[in-house]
């Protein structure tokens, strides 16, 4: 008995002992002290451990330094709580991955704070966690009416602080959550060219690049008249038009500036076709109503034919109305793989296509024009221009769409065709005649003085018949560049 009440005894001791050593271990592991945050570094080895001041949420990991970081109860970035591994925590440091954020759901006045919570008590730490700085991409319409719905693309546009467009400061606008447009109202004024978008993460000037661009011009000899329309790129609020050094004082845009139309007037000489808008002016290299320079052959002051082939000297024939000069018919009938320089043709001798002293120019800076008139739907034939040196081809299809697709082509009256030196291509062994290398030199397609023959004809590179009834006139080889 005496044994068993000593055990006892010593049991309860021992109980004892352990019960007060646990708090005083527990005590080593848990501080008392609330956290404090030094730093936050990168998560790296030596030397990239650098310390950071700011950063972008992508799921980054970071490491916290500072004291009492062990047994962490939430910490959170911008308010949004992040998930943690408290194996990667020690008494100084912490290791943390930046948690993903929607910012524009995100409490203002928790950004650019890290708050840092243990069972001890909490700090907060001032770090830039943000979007980057915003960028500019686009505007939705840049000739909106006072009034009108108008975006400005980019990305980063969160926590918009200031924002002007054009000069003017807008007041109230929208901004979407994926920070990727600002919305407004178009105001009623505008004095210059510059966007200003100030947010909490940068600020962005960019100035709105807008010159009008001339692309092409539908009829370059058209008739006091005639409808004319140039085409190109922000053609609209157009504060001067002139077209052969004749001023067109009434004129119609489109509403995305893609073309303006008018009707043209008496025009008393030849020159450029200029646009100016309030944020540039555009200008031709080439003259319009011009048939004159880099002329192949315009069958009135420069009648270059060589007498023989399919082409019809014509003129005043009513299916071609609008064209008061001689120019030539083509109406021919061609059979599936069949149509050739000296059967469907209208040759031309040998002339200047580029003055000798730019033969070394760069090619796309040169092309071949000339005026057609097609009055009946036409599909399946090709235009085909070559030179009397052999090798290069042009093909003019403009109802072929792509590889595989196709639509009739025709005119109403007459047209300007462009085609530039780079269409002229080598044969290919496999696609057939043009479909190979462009012409990279004008000399390889003129010879080393530029002068040289010229046939236009028609092929047929179908499977079935095929025909083409159109008219052409003033052919000529200019600069564009």
């Amino acid at each position: 008995m005496k044994i068993k009440s000593y055990l006892t005894l010593y049991s309860l001791l021992l109980f004892l002992m352990i019960a007060a050593v646990l708090p005083a271990c527990k005590k080593e592991t848990e501080s008392s002290s609330a956290p404090v945050i030094s730093s936050i570094k990168s998560y790296a080895a030596s030397p990239n451990d650098t310390v950071l001041h700011s950063a972008t949420p992508n799921w980054q990991y970071v490491v916290i330094t500072g004291n009492n970081l062990q047994n962490a109860t939430q910490i959170s970035f911008n308010g949004v709580p992040a998930s943690f591994n408290s194996a990667l925590f020690a008494p100084n440091s912490a290791v943390v991955q930046i948690p993903a954020m929607q910012f524009s759901k995100i409490d203002t006045a928790k950004l650019y704070i890290v708050e840092y919570t243990t069972k001890a008590g909490s700090t907060r730490f001032s770090f830039k966690l943000g979007p980057a700085a915003p960028t500019f991409s686009g505007i939705s319409n840049l000739y909106a009416n006072p009034g009108d719905s108008v975006y400005v693309y980019g990305s980063g546009l969160f926590f918009v602080q200031r924002f002007s467009y054009r000069g003017t400061a807008i007041q109230s606008f929208n901004l979407d959550t994926s920070g990727n447009s600002i919305g407004f109202l178009m105001p009623a004024t505008t004095t210059d060219d510059q966007i200003s978008i100030i947010t909490k993460s940068g600020t962005l000037n960019h100035k709105i690049i807008a010159t009008p661009v001339i692309a092409g011009i539908s009829n370059e000899n058209a008739n006091p008249g005639d409808s004319v329309y140039v085409y190109g790129n922000y053609l609209k609020g157009i504060q001067k038009l002139t077209f052969a050094g004749t001023t067109i004082t009434s004129f119609a845009s489109s509403s995305n500036g893609s073309h303006v139309g008018f009707v043209l007037p008496t025009l008393t000489q030849s020159g450029p076709v200029s646009v100016t808008t309030q944020f540039g002016t555009a200008t031709t290299v080439y003259h319009v109503n011009d048939v004159v320079t880099g002329s192949i052959s315009n069958w009135d002051s420069n009648f270059n034919w060589q007498g023989w082939g399919a082409g019809k000297e014509t003129k005043d024939n009513s299916n071609f109305h609008g064209n008061r000069s001689t120019y030539f018919v083509l109406d021919v009938d061609v059979n599936s793989e069949d149509g050739w320089p000296w059967t469907t043709n209208i040759p031309m001798n040998a002339i200047q296509w580029v003055p000798k002293a730019n033969i070394a120019d760069t090619v796309s800076h040169w092309a071949f024009k000339f005026e057609v008139n097609i009055p009946k739907t036409w599909k399946g034939t090709t235009v085909n221009i070559v030179s009397g040196v052999d090798g290069y081809v042009a093909r003019w299809e403009p109802w072929r769409i792509n590889a595989t697709t196709t639509v009739p082509y025709s005119t109403k009256g007459w047209v300007t065709v462009t085609i530039p030196l780079t269409s002229f291509r080598a044969s290919h062994p496999e696609l057939g005649q043009g479909m190979g290398d462009s012409l990279t030199k004008i000399a390889d397609l003129t010879g080393e003085s530029g002068n040289t023959s010229c046939i236009m004809y028609i092929h047929n590179y179908g499977l079935s018949a095929g025909s083409f009834y159109g008219a052409v006139d003033n052919l000529r080889v200019v600069k564009i560049k």
